[in-house]
């Protein structure tokens, strides 16, 4: 592995730690609107993280890489009102997919092809993570003024379910 690709994906670690952060803040948040949908919802997003900074962990580790465990920055609420989140969230999508693309430009500069392998499923994820996000923007403005849509939502998001990623380390 590179020396610069090994430090920028070590720099991911803490970039999908925070995120997982930010989707506890934003759990939280939801919780306190009586909004338990939004919330199930936005704390499988941070288990999701949290597997994302795993892999990355994993990936380093396998590859004889030392991994430096930073400080995870405090998230801060910038944001009012449920649709605001969920634009805080998309916005938070597109800066970790920016990042995985420098890491990916990176890793094809310096001909690291394992590492472009390994990242193909994050470029994959990320085009889901934001096209997620994008459509949860969508139904919120479609339906978030009215009670019984946002009811009808939110049950909806309720119902999601936990599942690992499927992405093999090696």
């Amino acid at each position: 592995m590179k020396k610069k690709v090994a430090e920028m994906m070590n720099a991911q670690i803490n970039k999908e730690l925070y995120s997982a952060y930010l989707y506890l803040d934003f759990s939280n948040y939801f919780i306190e609107k009586g909004l338990a949908g939004l919330a199930n919802w936005y704390r499988i997003q941070a288990m999701e993280e949290r597997d994302h900074a795993m892999l990355f962990y994993d990936y380093m580790h396998h590859n004889n890489q030392k991994v430096t465990l930073e400080a995870i920055e405090k998230p801060t609420r910038d944001y009012n009102t449920p649709l605001e989140v969920l634009k805080t969230a998309l916005g938070h999508e597109e800066y970790i997919t920016a990042s995985i693309d420098e890491i990916y430009g990176e890793a094809m500069s310096c001909k690291d092809y394992r590492s472009m392998q390994f990242l193909d499923w994050f470029v994959k994820e990320q085009g889901e993570e934001e096209a997620n996000a994008n459509d949860l923007i969508t139904k919120m403005e479609l339906f978030g003024n009215d009670p019984k849509s946002l009811y009808l939502l939110d049950a909806e998001l309720g119902a999601r379910v936990y599942t690992p990623p499927t992405l093999v380390v090696d």
